[in-house]
């Protein structure tokens, strides 16, 4: 058991993980994106505006990116990679479907129990008018691309920053993980394309960013993709 967890943080692991993931979401985009426009994951395409803006145009390098950097990862830490590959990816597979419905359960029940608590925080649906299909595809871009930049890059360069000031790691770590969660909320309410501000949607995707976070950091990447997207189809699509 000891062996499984560590094995779910290696990063041979991970890139076998998000090699399918990633190979889905780009193969929904291309036989999508031609009739719906929204079809690409709104991470997906902040990390393809900034490539843009230095001449960096073609669809392939950022999922290649991704895989690559992993891969190269994997390729460093190979002696130490997991032995039985098949039952890590099962058991990752696994525990992202466990995970991903504990958020919705908690989504599902979070403004009752603020309102239990005294906290009197109103709400209105935020709809996202699309084909299930289709809905499907965005939704496991944002497991994806949401983590790529706001676990795998903001939280770890937060990380880095708190150390550089001199804090001791694991509150390094705690003040990165709420920094990084309100900015993860704080995104879905920025441009255009953003959420109506609704200070029960920020307050439940602040606790997300926190979960997402703590699965990152305990349970590695590939698990946090996995969960992310499971409970954005969750809510999105299996159960509205």
């Amino acid at each position: 058991m000891k062996d499984y967890f560590s094995a779910t943080r290696h990063p041979w692991a991970t890139f076998l993980f998000l090699v399918p993931l990633l190979a889905a979401y780009e193969i929904g985009v291309a036989h999508y994106g031609g009739q719906h426009t929204d079809v690409r994951n709104g991470a997906d395409a902040w990390l393809r505006w900034g490539l843009d803006r230095y001449g960096i145009t073609q669809l392939w390098v950022v999922p290649a990116a991704v895989a690559v950097y992993f891969l190269i990862r994997a390729v460093l830490a190979w002696e130490s990679r997991p032995k039985d590959t098949l039952a890590t990816l099962f058991g990752m597979a696994v525990e992202c479907v466990v995970y991903g419905v504990l958020l919705w359960a908690v989504s599902r029940n979070f403004k009752p129990i603020l309102d239990q608590l005294g906290v009197s925080l109103t709400v209105s649906p935020v709809r996202f008018e699309a084909p299930p299909a289709s809905k499907l595809v965005t939704f496991v871009g944002a497991g994806i691309y949401e983590e790529v930049i706001f676990r795998l890059g903001l939280f770890t360069l937060l990380s880095v920053l708190f150390r550089t000031m001199l804090l001791p790691k694991p509150l390094a770590i705690v003040v990165a993980a709420v920094v990084g969660s309100l900015l993860f909320a704080a995104a879905h309410h920025v441009g255009e394309n953003g959420d109506p501000f609704q200070p029960t949607v920020f307050a439940f995707r602040t606790l997300a960013g926190l979960y997402f976070n703590m699965l990152y950091v305990t349970r590695g990447f590939g698990i946090a993709v996995g969960a992310h997207a499971g409970y954005d189809v969750l809510v999105g699509v299996a159960v509205g």
